[in-house]
């Protein structure tokens, strides 16, 4: 298993290291703790040697999505997987409007929406988008929608790109508010799987 970027510290890779065959990446080694330092655009690991990744929070910050997505795809053995998570800020993905940093000082070079599921697909993955209850209501017309969050969320759009079926309810919204996963629009995983 390899996750990239991981932004909990050493008790949690030490942790999942007593559960899992486990390396921690990271694009500089600077602003993460990372056992190797890898380019998504350019992963120097062999084919088929991951059976899963993490990669939390990372592919917003990579420039070429398609070439990563690849290497993803390459790297990971047959039916392997990976749980993807980025920022879903509006319902179509483009490059942010000014130049936009993440808390570690990352530049931001894509702002996702819902059509990552198609380039996740282009790529070889098979790919579901796991998410609350509450974000799934919400998605089908259940709910007041939020008013866009200055110029980052801009729920709307999200609630009118949503493909349903394209969704897989995994937390009930009483496991969503134990877990903290609020406000739920906040909170969407894509698991690929390698075809």
């Amino acid at each position: 298993m390899l996750e990239t970027s991981p932004r909990m510290g050493a008790d949690y890779r030490s942790m999942m290291r007593r559960h899992f065959d486990y390396q921690a990446s990271d694009f500089d080694l600077g602003a993460h703790k990372a056992d190797i330092q890898i380019d998504l655009q350019d992963i120097a690991l062999p084919d088929a040697s991951l059976d899963l990744l993490l990669t939390p929070h990372v592919l917003e910050h990579v420039p070429h999505t398609a070439a990563a997505l690849a290497e993803i795809h390459r790297v990971l053995a047959p039916s392997g997987r990976m749980y993807l998570q980025v920022p879903l800020v509006r319902g179509t993905t483009a490059a942010p409007s000014k130049p936009e940093f993440h808390a570690d000082n990352t530049l931001v070079c894509w702002n996702f929406g819902w059509d990552l599921t198609a380039m996740l697909r282009a790529a070889g993955f098979t790919t579901t988008v796991l998410v609350t209850a509450d974000f799934a209501r919400l998605l089908g017309g259940e709910g007041e929608v939020p008013a866009p969050i200055g110029d980052v969320f801009d729920v709307a759009d999200i609630v009118r790109g949503a493909c349903l079926d394209d969704l897989t309810v995994v937390a009930s919204a009483a496991e969503s508010e134990a877990m903290g996963w609020l406000p739920p629009y906040q909170f969407a995983t894509w698991e690929c799987v390698r075809a």
